[in-house]
């Protein structure tokens, strides 16, 4: 049995507003990570940093599907998808899925933080979008010490 760690959200944003500031690295540090090496474009790897974190990691496989959809890999043993859904009223609901470890006890403990990390990404995006702040600001500087 493989787990799979699911988080997701809406958004008063029109679906391309919500594309941009996933694949575009201007924006998601605004937000979410602290560093990328570039945009998120099919095929190209990047590496990201996270101010919390000493160490960077590495997207691979990496697929765009504009305005619908991204994946990549950053462990060998999962892939992420994040998939935008458009609604009529001009918002959208993004679904972040992280999928491939194996049903055990460390993974348990994985699928918990992973869920946790995606619907913490979810929320951060969520604020910036509609309301132009960043909820990781300062969120855990608390991990450094």
């Amino acid at each position: 049995m493989k787990l799979i760690s699911k988080a997701f959200i809406q958004i008063q944003k029109p679906v391309e507003e919500v594309f941009e500031s996933i694949v575009n690295p201007a924006q998601m540090t605004q937000y979410f990570i602290s560093e990328s090496s570039g945009r998120l474009d099919s095929e190209e790897e990047i590496v990201w940093k996270f101010p919390e974190f000493d160490e960077t990691f590495p997207l691979s496989d990496i697929e765009v599907k504009p305005n619908s959809s991204v994946s990549f890999v950053w462990d060998p043993a999962t892939v992420v998808k994040i998939v935008l859904e458009p609604q009529p009223d001009h918002s959208t609901v993004v679904r972040v899925s992280e999928n491939g470890k194996e049903l055990n006890e460390k993974n348990m403990e994985w699928l918990i933080d992973n869920t946790g990390g995606w619907a913490n990404f979810l929320a951060c995006m969520k604020a910036y979008l509609e309301y132009g702040i960043s909820l990781r600001k300062g969120a855990y500087d608390f991990l450094k010490n």
